[in-house]
C-alpha cells in the first residue's frame, strides 16, 4: 500500500485525483493540501510514499518545492502546461500527467510507482541483508565522538528541529539528525511514531492512558493523528477482554 497526498490548489482538481486514488486498492490517500507549504508540514508528520503533485500555485508552485526538498518522496506532476516537462523529470519526477487526466492514464501512472517503490524496497532489502544479517545497532555522531546505539537499548526518540535525542537504557544521546530520516531507517515492526516530534520502541510501552505512553518513568506524548495506528499496532492485536472469551 503506497501513501499518497494531492497537492493542488483547484478544489475540483483534488477531487477528481482523490476519485481516481480511492479506485486503486493499492493507493491509499492521507491528505489533500492546497499548496506546497501545507505539504512541507504534513511530510513532517507523516510517511508519505507518493506525491501527486500540481505546479502553477500560490505561495510556492511545484517546481520550486522539488528544488529545495530534500529526498523527497516518488512525485506524480498532475498539470495543465505541458512546457515544465523537461525540468521536472530532471528533478526526478516519476511520471507527468496533462489534464484532463484520463483514469487510465492515472492508472498507469500509478502502476510505475508501485512497482518502482518494491524494487527499490528489494534492493534495499538485499543490501541490508549483505551488509548485516542482524542488523542491531548503528553509529550516530555526538560531538566529536562516534556513539554505538543497541536497538534493543533504545526507549524512545525525540526530535527537535533539526537534532535528535535518542533515550536508552544506558543514558541519552544528541545528534544531528532529522526525526524522519532515523524513522525511514528504523524496522516499523519495534519502532513506532506517536506524535510529530516522538518515537517509540512498541516492546518498551508499558501502558498508554489518555495521550500519553508510559514507557518506566516516562511520559510520551501521543497525539491524536497517530493514536489510531498505535491502538491498532500495538495494543489490538495484544488486547485480551471478555468478547474473546465469549
Amino acid at each position: 500500500m503506497l501513501n499518497c497526498v494531492i497537492v493542488d490548489d483547484e478544489p475540483l482538481a483534488r477531487e477528481g485525483i482523490a476519485s481516481y486514488v480511492g479506485e486503486v486498492d493499492f493507493l491509499n490517500l492521507v491528505q489533500t493540501c492546497e499548496n506546497p507549504v501545507e505539504l512541507i508540514k504534513l511530510l513532517d508528520e507523516h510517511q508519505i510514499d507518493l506525491i501527486f503533485l500540481d505546479i502553477q500555485m500560490p505561495k510556492m508552485n511545484g517546481i520550486d518545492f522539488l528544488k529545495i526538498i530534500q529526498n523527497p518522496p516518488m512525485v506524480i506532476i498532475t498539470t495543465a502546461f505541458p512546457s515544465y516537462a523537461l525540468e521536472s523529470f530532471q528533478l526526478n519526477v516519476l511520471d507527468y500527467l496533462l489534464k484532463p487526466i484520463t483514469f487510465d492514464r492515472f492508472f498507469k501512472a500509478a502502476r510505475k510507482a508501485k512497482d518502482y517503490h518494491q524494487l527499490v524496497r528489494r534492493s534495499l532489502s538485499a543490501d541490508h541483508g549483505q551488509a548485516d544479517q542482524e542488523a542491531d545497532y548503528f553509529f550516530i555522531k555526538c560531538g566529536s565522538k562516534y556513539e554505538k546505539v543497541l536497538l534493543n537499548d533504545i526507549l524512545y526518540i525525540q526530535g527537535m528541529q533539526n537534532y535528535v535525542t535518542i533515550y536508552t537504557h544506558k543514558g541519552k544521546f544528541m545528534t544531528l539528525l532529522y526525526l524522519k530520516n532515523l524513522e525511514q531507517s528504523l524496522d516499523s515492526n519495534l519502532f513506532i511514531r506517536v506524535h510529530k516530534s516522538y518515537i517509540v520502541s512498541i516492546h518498551k510501552i508499558e501502558g498508554i492512558e489518555g495521550n500519553e505512553i508510559f514507557i518506566g518513568s516516562f511520559r510520551i506524548p501521543m497525539s491524536r493523528n497517530y493514536r489510531e495506528q498505535v491502538i491498532g499496532q500495538v495494543v489490538s492485536k495484544k488486547l485480551w477482554d471478555k468478547i474473546r472469551f465469549s
